[in-house]
C-alpha cells in the first residue's frame, strides 16, 4: 500500500486451473445468478501445465476500470477495478473455468461449496475449478442459488493414469460465444428441456460410475455423446480440422 491517505493501491493474486467439462451443462435457467438447467460434470487440468493467474487491484486514484488479457487491453469491460489475466494456454479457446475463480480471488474464509457458489457467479463453469480431479456441479432447486455448487467426485489421484491432450487447431475466437450459444438454444429449442430432465440426469449417474471405476471405456464414450448436439439452434463448435478432410 502506498503512502498517504487517498493515494494507495491494494493488490491480491490468485491462480486456478482450469477445467474441461465431461457432462456439459447447456443453457441457464437464471443468467442473472448463473444457474444451470442441468448438473455437470468436469475434469479439473493440473495447474502446472493449464491454469489462469489473476491479479486485481484497488485504489481510490483508479479513474477508470481497465482489464489486461495475457497482456493486451480489453475494452468495453465494467469491473470497477484494474484487472490483470495471464493464460498459459491461447486465451480465446476459453476451456471452461479458465475465468478466474472469485472466492479464492477475494480469500473469503468460507467453506469450497460456498467458495464455489461464489465463482459461479463470475463464470459458471469457475465454480468446478475450486477442486482438482473429478467435479460435479450441482444444479440447485433453490431460486436463490444457494444450493447451486460444485463438489469433488473424486481427487487428482484417483485417475491419475488418465491423460487428456489439448490439440490446438485454430487460435480464432469462437463465433458465437457460449453466452449467446446457451440463451439462443433456451429461447428456441424445444429438445433443451427433455435433454436437461430426461437424458442428462442418466447420464450423470453412468459418467459417476465410470469415474468411480476408472472405466475409461464409457467414461469417453459419455464424453463424445455429451460434446454433439443434434438439437436446435444449429450452433457448431467442433473446428473442421477435427474431422479431417
Amino acid at each position: 500500500m502506498a503512502n498517504g491517505t487517498e493515494n494507495w493501491v491494494m493488490m491480491v493474486t490468485a491462480q486456478t486451473p482450469t477445467n474441461i467439462a465431461v457432462i456439459k451443462y447447456w443453457g441457464k435457467r437464471d443468467e442473472t445468478l448463473i444457474l444451470p438447467v442441468n448438473d455437470s460434470i468436469s475434469v479439473t487440468l493440473d495447474p502446472a501445465h493449464l491454469c489462469t493467474t489473476t491479479t486485481i487491484a484497488v485504489s481510490p486514484t483508479f479513474q477508470q476500470d481497465r482489464m489486461w488479457l495475457n497482456g493486451k487491453v480489453k475494452q468495453g469491460i465494467e469491473l470497477n477495478y484494474g484487472l490483470t489475466d495471464w493464460f498459459n494456454l491461447v486465451s480465446e479457446i476459453q476451456i471452461a473455468g479458465s475465468i478466474y475463480s472469485l472466492g479464492k480471488l477475494m480469500n473469503l474464509k468460507e467453506d469450497e461449496s460456498q467458495l464455489s457458489a461464489i465463482a459461479r457467479q463470475g463464470s459458471g463453469s469457475a465454480c468446478r475449478s475450486l477442486y482438482g480431479g473429478f467435479v460435479k456441479w450441482i444444479m440447485g432447486k433453490e431460486e436463490n442459488g444457494s444450493d447451486s455448487v460444485a463438489v469433488q467426485l473424486a481427487d487428482e489421484k484417483h485417475w491419475d493414469d488418465l491423460v487428456i491432450i489439448i490439440a490446438v487447431v485454430s487460435s480464432r475466437q469462437k463465433e458465437t460465444s457460449s453466452t449467446s450459444g446457451m440463451r439462443e438454444t433456451v429461447e428456441t429449442s424445444l429438445l433443451l428441456q427433455h435433454r436437461a430432465k430426461e437424458i442428462v440426469p442418466k447420464r450423470i449417474l453412468q459418467m459417476e460410475e465410470a469415474i468411480r471405476n476408472r472405466d475409461f471405456a464409457s467414461f469417453s464414450q459419455l464424453t463424445s455423446i455429451s460434446a454433439s448436439r443434434s438439437e436446435p439452434p444449429d450452433v457448431k463448435y467442433r473446428h473442421q480440422a477435427i474431422f479431417g478432410d
